[in-house]
Parts: C-alpha cells; structure tokens; sequence
C-alpha cells in the first residue's frame, strides 16, 4: 500500500490536529495541521505552569505533547542528544522528514506547535491565515510555543537555552496569492525585534504542490478569515481534509462550494471534523446581530461587548450594533493590528483609521511594545481614554474580554450591559473565570447578559445534521471522524449510504 496517515493528535478529541500523511511512490511526507492539543496540555501545564523555554523539546516530548518524531523539530531547541533517550520506549518515535505543513487556519489548536518545527519546513496557507498568524504573533507576549509566523533562535549556556540575537521568518506558502502586493510584503518580511538580527527567508511563491503531491485549498466558512480544507492527490487516490467549518456562517456558500468540487473527485477518504456532531441548533451570525440590537438598544449607560479573540466576524457584528445604536465601537491595541494586517489581505475588512465610527481603546499599560507605539501613531486621532469613555458612557460600545475587565477601575462606570457573545464555559478553569467575571460586573453595577440569551454566539463548526450532509454531498468512499468527541455520530448518522466510516486512535495508521 502506496499511502499511510499516522494520527498523532486530533482524534477522540477536539483540536491538536497533527495528522502525517506519506506517501511512499511520490516519496512525500506532510502533515495536516500542527496543532496545540489544550486538552492535553492542560493535564499538566497552566497559566502559571508552562513548558520551560530553556529546556526546548524536553518538556514537551516528555509530556507526549509533541510525537517523537526525530529529525522534524528545531536543531536550537535540543538541550542535549539525550533527549531522544528519554522518549526512545514510545512506540510512536521514528526517524522522519516532512516536506510541509497544511495549515487550515490560524486558531491555535491547529497551529500552535509549527512553534516546534524545524525552521525550514514550508507551511502551506491561505495569505489571511499566514498573516493572521503574523499579527498574532507580533501582538502577544515571546513565547516559544507560539512561532508560528517567525522563531527567535535560541543559544546554549551550560544547560539552559536563552533566547538569542537573531530572528527567522518561517517559510510560508501561499495558496491563494499569484503576486504579492508591496504593502502586504512590507509588512510581512518587516523584522519583529528591531534589537536582533533577522532572517525574511526565502521569497513567496504560489505553488500547487507540497513535494510529489498535488494540493488543491478552498476558503470555508469558520469563526476565523481564512479557513481552508484542502485535498491531496495521492498515489491511491484524493483525500480530503475539512479543517474546521460551517455551513451557518455568512460565507456558508465557500463551504457548500468545497463540497460539491471536492465531490468530483470522487475523493477515496474524507477526514472530518466533528466539533458539534451532536448538536442540531445552528444559530446564525445575522441571529446574534439581531439578539444583541435588541440588547444594546435598552442597555442604559456604557455597553460592553465580548466575543473570542480573532472573531473578527463577531466584531464587525458589533460595529452594525454600535452604528444602529449611535455608539462608538472601541477596540484594544490587538484587535486594531490585527484589522490593518487582514486588510492587507482582504480591503473589504475595515481599519480604525478608515472607520469613522471606530476607535482605539487606550488600556493602562506600564511597558508598550513597539507595533503598539507606532500603532498608537498611526491612528493618534481614534484614541479614545477611560476618562472620555467615562464621562459618554452612552457614547461607546467597548470591545473588551475577561483579560481586560480591570479597565473597568479606570472608566469607574454607574451603570451599564456586559453582552457576553462567546462560548460557553467548557472547563472548570473557564467556570472560575465566568465567576470572577460576573463579580467585577456586580461590583461596577453593569448587568451580565449572555448565557440567558440563547442567540448570542454563532459557533464556528457546524452541526450534526450540517456534517452528515457534507459528507453525503461530498460521498467518500471512506470517512474518517477527527477532532470530535463524538467520532460514533458519523457511523449511525451515515448508515445507508455506503460511506464507509473508519473510527482510528491516536497513533493508529491507516494504509490503502
């Protein structure tokens, strides 16, 4: 058998896709997706318990966050060759090379551990999703399971790895992009870290192939710009890969499209996702606009909105709420780098500088990063201040989350609605936050409402019944359940059909 995918993470959980695909006749290997598995990182590490950076793979490979893959992880993050001794026994670990990564989109359960990769490995990505990558990256504290756009090289002392006096760009491939518009390269190649020398790496192509293989990408709908699922020609045949989607999203015909081209190529397995198999609600973004309005437009005093970060989806949702409302939306420092460097990609996404009704938020900070200086800068006459907010509380819609609900000291306000418009609490550690959250809104006398309105998230993934049709839209002759919980839902739900359904485990190879 000419093909074979390896499961290291994705499978019997949700997110952490690093899913390898060989093929043995083109003498290409590449993985779908790199993904940071949080399930299975927060067995062991927290906020305040993290992998040790001076320790580079240790940590991870021994915590079996990482497959022990020799020869496809970062030469300056080996301590010492003894390393690979302590993971010798995993039944998983072997000598491997790989010719690229698939990246799907640039939400962290699929992109986090690139971080870990050796730096001349091409990743493969929509030009959104490498330039979100970029701005989050850019706009985060340094933490080296977060490179995925660009590494800071790393140098011994003794035992310990510092960080060291040069940067890297990564090698991404973009998909979507024939050329390469000036401001978009400007910004792309321009060195993070004015103190250190910088690698920009190798130029930009389009290309259709990774190694032996052709690769074919379609934008899908999710809850991030730039999603893609992807379809690898191989030596037995096409297999496609969804990545995360929808079909309830405003873009929700980019993915009903992937399904019926990916259809005629009568593919020879599916992987799938499965985040919601079994949910059956599909609350639409034009729903959740609708259930805010109806909120904002009672809410007395000042109005907060709050939604996951990189949802830019949601924001401009609230920018509708905020103008029909005859409020200013003010976004953090974050949200406003990450608009300039998407409309880079896609001018129909609006900046603060070309958004009359949009403003900077100015939070209190004792240490300012350079992007936010010069972004600062830029937009210096859309800055608005606690105290502006404050004295016009009517006057503002605040984007702002859990992670900043501090500035509430600053803006000390009399009265107002907290529209929480994100996920509910999926972990005990979320819980805690939810209940820290609503005492800070208790004491600053604003009114929680979220979790009471139904309509006030649209989720990124699609439903139950959306998945099954999918898969009978595109009809593989096999499917394979990934990043769910559910992977059964597939096999009941498809009975009939005559797709085969294949449930894998982790590690488990699948050969045709």
């Amino acid at each position: 058998m000419a093909v074979r995918l390896t499961f290291y993470d994705g499978v019997g959980t949700i997110g952490g896709n690093k899913i390898l695909l060989e093929d043995l006749e083109q003498a290409t290997n590449v993985f779908l997706d790199f993904g940071t598995s949080f399930g299975k990182r927060g067995l062991y590490f927290e906020e305040y318990l993290k992998p040790r950076s001076v320790a580079g793979l240790l940590d991870p490979l021994e915590m079996e966050l990482l497959p022990p893959l020799r020869g496809i992880y970062r030469d300056d993050l080996v301590v010492t060759p003894q390393v690979w001794d302590r993971v010798a026994a995993s039944p998983l670990g072997r000598e491997l090379s790989v010719n690229g990564v698939l990246l799907s989109h640039a939400h962290v359960d699929h992109s986090g551990y690139i971080s870990f990769l050796r730096p001349d490995i091409p990743i493969f990505a929509s030009t959104m999703t490498a330039l979100i990558a970029r701005a989050m990256q850019d706009s985060s504290p340094a933490d080296f399971e977060r490179e995925v756009a660009y590494l800071s090289q790393r140098e011994l002392t003794g035992d310990l790895l510092r960080s060291g006096r040069s940067a890297r760009q990564r090698p991404f491939v973009w998909l979507d992009a024939a050329s390469i518009p000036p401001e978009l390269r400007a910004f792309w190649y321009k060195n993070p870290a004015k103190t250190k020398g910088w690698d920009p790496g190798p130029p930009l192509a389009a290309t259709d192939r990774v190694g032996g293989l052709h690769v074919r990408s379609w934008p899908v709908d999710h809850s991030i710009f730039g999603a893609a699922a992807y379809a690898v020609e191989t030596s037995s045949g096409w297999i496609v890969y969804t990545g995360d989607l929808r079909l309830h999203g405003t873009q929700g015909e980019l993915t009903r499209q992937f399904a019926e081209e990916a259809r005629a190529l009568e593919p020879k397995l599916l992987l799938c996702e499965g985040t919601r198999a079994r949910r059956e609600e599909c609350i639409t973004e034009e729903m959740v606009r609708d259930e805010a309005l109806a909120v904002a437009a009672r809410a007395p005093g000042l109005l907060i909105g709050d939604f996951g970060p990189r949802n830019v989806e949601r924001l401009l949702t609230f920018l509708e709420v905020a103008r029909a409302t005859k409020r200013r939306l003010a976004v953090t420092l974050k949200d406003a780098y990450l608009l300039e460097a998407m409309h880079l990609a896609n001018p129909t996404v609006p900046t603060v500088n070309d958004t009359e009704d949009m403003f900077i938020y100015n939070e209190r900070k004792g240490t300012v990063a350079g992007w936010e200086e010069e972004l600062r800068q830029r937009c210096a006459n859309k800055v608005s201040t606690a105290s502006q907010v404050h004295e016009d509380p009517r006057g503002f819609l605040l984007c702002l989350s859990f992670f900043d609900i501090n500035e509430l000291i600053d803006i000390d306000p009399s009265e107002g609605v907290y529209i929480y418009s994100s996920s509910e609490a999926y972990d005990e550690e979320q819980e805690i936050d939810m209940k820290r959250l609503k005492c800070w809104l208790e004491h600053f006398h604003l009114r929680f409402v979220g979790e009471e309105h139904g309509n006030l998230h649209a989720s990124g993934h699609a439903s139950g019944p959306e998945l099954l049709e999918l898969a009978r839209i595109i009809e593989p002759e096999m499917l394979v359940p990934i990043h769910t919980e559910w992977p059964d839902y597939f096999a009941s739900g498809l009975e009939g059909t005559g797709i085969r359904v294949r449930v894998v485990g982790l590690g488990e190879s699948l050969a045709f």
